[in-house]
């Protein structure tokens, strides 16, 4: 007898490199549905984090992919010029809302992006602070991980010259009465206290904290960090790699708050679900010096035709509009929700990156952890899949395909909405999820 797959698993796929939130497993896809072993079809609201921004089986990725395969030359951009690398190197270029003269670099995944952005600011300048936030989740390589702040990284060194600023969250307001006016305050202070600005690098900025929690900034409080950092010559760094690519309604989640990056990075999404990443940023620095970070096959033709594919498809098939549309639709499907369930603390998001905050009391708020791992594992007995995010692993997150119809939301909804009550009456036992760590 064969044994089944998460046996396998669990026997030949290392610990370091796996995150279980239920015993999921999967043999194929299609649109917004994953196939697991059995061939039982299951919805997904995460997208693989997000990666797989056009769902699963999309012909014009399929097809990209295996015109690209079928005529494949040099797989090294190292080496020489590559053209489906090219193309899409000026299809970003082409996108982003200035003229300034940038160039691309391109790798397989955010982290070696955000490694690369941190490599080069130490070469590049004699400045050595970088800003980031606390809950910030930039990427799992050495140098990736040094500028970022998330609960789940407490293994991992900060960076020497690292400062982590308070990323402010509505639903816990860090500064009171006003947040953002309280949040910048606070940088002003410390420009004037224990930071010399004129000393800093760069600070790193997602648009939306993902893994941090879903947390939508106040409006207006990056705006005011740009402007600060510009007033100092501090370099901005969006990180666009969980929520860029359409994904907010707009091609960059940045565009939202009005922000000029100097230094945009992009992943997960650009590929459609194949490995590539890109570092778009100011000619003078990416251009430091010839080999300075290369790999083998990075920009390689297949992954970039997906990469292009992705584009194209986004704009051809008006998914941006798309995914505003269908995020209105499911957070106030969500909304909904709230008033049923005494669990749901608060509902945000935009677009299609939406999360869910679960707490045992609406006055402390004190997070619901073991709940929210066992609405996931509930939600994925019923037919869905979804993760949760968070520095206390207590928000829910929901990122699923562009491509998602109303109707499969709706499905999506039912079960949440199924999950939630079964956690509530008491019928998901501790020892169901002890297998199922999470983060």
């Amino acid at each position: 007898m064969t044994d089944d797959l998460l046996t396998r698993d669990r026997r030949t796929i290392a610990d370091i490199e796996r995150i279980r939130f239920f015993p999921a497993t999967t043999v194929g896809g299609e649109g917004s549905y994953v196939i697991e072993e059995g061939g039982r079809r299951v919805l997904d609201f995460s997208a693989s984090w997000g990666a797989a921004c056009l769902g699963y089986s999309h012909p014009a990725l399929a097809e990209a992919v295996s015109e690209a395969v079928g005529n494949m030359g040099a797989v090294s951009l190292a080496s020489c010029a590559v053209g489906h690398a090219v193309g899409l190197a000026e299809d970003l270029l082409a996108r982003l809302p200035d003229d300034r003269d940038r160039r691309v670099w391109f790798g397989h995944a955010g982290s070696d992006a955000n490694d690369a952005v941190v490599r080069l600011l130490e070469a590049a300048t004699p400045r050595r602070g970088i800003l980031s936030f606390v809950g910030a989740y930039h990427g799992g390589s050495a140098a990736s991980m040094s500028v970022s702040g998330h609960s789940s990284q407490s293994h991992a060194p900060a960076r020497a010259g690292l400062t982590r600023l308070p990323y402010p969250d509505p639903y816990r307001p860090q500064f009171t009465p006003d947040l953002v006016e309280g949040a910048l305050a606070d940088l002003d202070r410390r420009f004037e206290s224990e930071l010399r600005p004129d000393e800093i690098a760069a600070v790193f900025i997602e648009p939306i904290q993902s893994d941090g929690g879903l947390i939508v900034p106040p409006a207006g409080f990056l705006k005011g960090l740009e402007e600060r950092c510009r007033a100092h010559g501090i370099l901005i760094v969006v990180d666009e790699v969980k929520v860029g690519m359409g994904r907010t309604g707009l091609f960059h989640a940045f565009e939202a708050e009005g922000l000029s990056p100097d230094i945009v990075v992009y992943g997960k999404g650009l590929g459609g679900g194949l490995p590539i990443s890109a570092v778009v940023g100011p000619a003078e620095l990416m251009n430091l010096q010839p080999a300075f970070a290369i790999m083998t096959a990075a920009g390689n033709p297949v992954c970039a035709a997906a990469g292009r594919a992705v584009i194209r498809t986004i704009e051809e098939e008006d998914l941006m509009s798309r995914a505003a549309l269908r995020g209105e639709y499911l957070l106030s499907g969500l909304a909904r929700l709230a008033q049923r369930h005494a669990l749901i603390g608060h509902v945000r998001g935009r677009g299609l990156t939406c999360g869910v905050e679960l707490v045992r009391d609406p006055v402390s708020k004190e997070p619901a952890r073991s709940e929210t791992a066992k609405v996931a594992f509930r939600a994925h007995q019923l037919g869905l899949i979804f993760y949760y995010v968070g520095m206390e692993s207590n928000v829910l997150e929901f990122t699923p395909p562009l491509t998602i119809s109303e109707d499969e939301i709706d499905e999506g909804l039912a079960i949440i909405d199924r999950a939630l009550e079964d956690v509530a009456a008491g019928r998901v036992a501790d020892e169901d999820i002890a297998a199922f760590a999470g983060w």
